[in-house]
């Protein structure tokens, strides 16, 4: 997570690595699971900004910060006011001072790529209405881990769906 100037990587989209980036980051996902605990990101600090709740996804952010050496801010959606109290715009350039990072969790892929095109630190994608990246590699992960490639795999994706229990 980087400053100084230099434009920031974000991951608004599964779509944004190329097969060569993400084998590699599955690859150093599988080291990093089997060394545990390390201080890589000592100092560093993550916003999360979440305007839709979610149990998962923000724990699974802030567990993973903390087993990395670094700490949250997590940001509810009355704090901020996204795009209504605060400006996208006026959030990013605010929140790219103090953090080293920032992921966002909203119900429109416009505010991601705002915030993403006017902040100077790298901006994650925790689930749009396009797209939940960090899902999809959360998933590929597992399967790479169970299979041993991606390569030749054909997968189906169901979606969000609402269901019924049984009774």
């Amino acid at each position: 997570m980087g400053k100084m100037g230099v434009k920031p990587k974000h991951f608004l989209s599964i779509n944004d690595l190329t097969p060569t980036e993400l084998q590699e980051l599955l690859d150093s996902a599988i080291e990093l699971k089997s060394r545990g605990w390390i201080s890589i990101l000592k100092n560093k600090t993550l916003a999360i900004l979440f305007e839709k709740p979610s149990l998962r996804t923000r724990v699974s952010f802030e567990v993973a910060m903390r087993q990395l050496g670094g700490q949250t801010i997590y940001l509810s959606p009355e704090e901020v006011g996204l795009g209504k109290r605060e400006s996208i715009p006026d959030v990013a350039r605010v929140l790219s001072r103090f953090v080293d990072g920032i992921v966002l969790r909203t119900f429109a892929q416009h505010n991601l790529e705002v915030l993403a095109e006017y902040s100077s630190v790298p901006v994650m994608n925790a689930l749009s209405d396009f797209e939940h990246p960090c899902q999809a590699l959360a998933d590929l992960l597992t399967i790479y881990e169970q299979k041993g490639k991606l390569k030749w795999l054909t997968l189906a994706y169901i979606g969000d769906a609402t269901m019924s229990p049984i009774v």
